[in-house]
């Protein structure tokens, strides 16, 4: 089970493990045992990808997450609807973006969720 959570649950702690699997899910988990993904749950007539990570994930460990943030953009295309989200983090370390695409017919939901692991 797990429990939907803002990114900015992030700021103050510090990461010892953060990885892309694949171009569908990032896994953090903390060095106080709280664990987190990001992912999206693919659905009919939708498609939401990690279309880009700017940054290096190693510069979000070992150092209190000091900013996390979300922001999106959306718009309407010829084939319907597509929405592009940024997830912002930085370390004194270094800053890390993360951008998702999403496209669907208009129907469908194109959001990314941010869940945290019921201990």
């Amino acid at each position: 089970m797990s429990i939907s959570r803002p990114v900015s649950v992030l700021i103050g702690l510090t990461l010892f493990e953060c990885y892309a699997k694949n171009d569908e899910e990032i896994h953090f988990t903390s060095t106080c045992g709280r664990k987190f993904l990001m992912y999206h749950e693919q659905d009919c007539c939708e498609h939401v990808v990690i279309e880009d990570i700017c940054g290096n994930l190693d510069d979000l460990l070992g150092d209190p997450i000091l900013m996390a943030e979300e922001s999106s953009k959306e718009s309407e295309t010829d084939d319907g609807h597509e929405t592009w989200t940024f997830y912002k983090f930085a370390t004194i370390n270094g800053y890390v973006t993360i951008r998702w695409w999403g496209s669907s017919n208009g129907y469908y939901s194109e959001s990314v969720s941010f869940e945290e692991a019921a201990v």
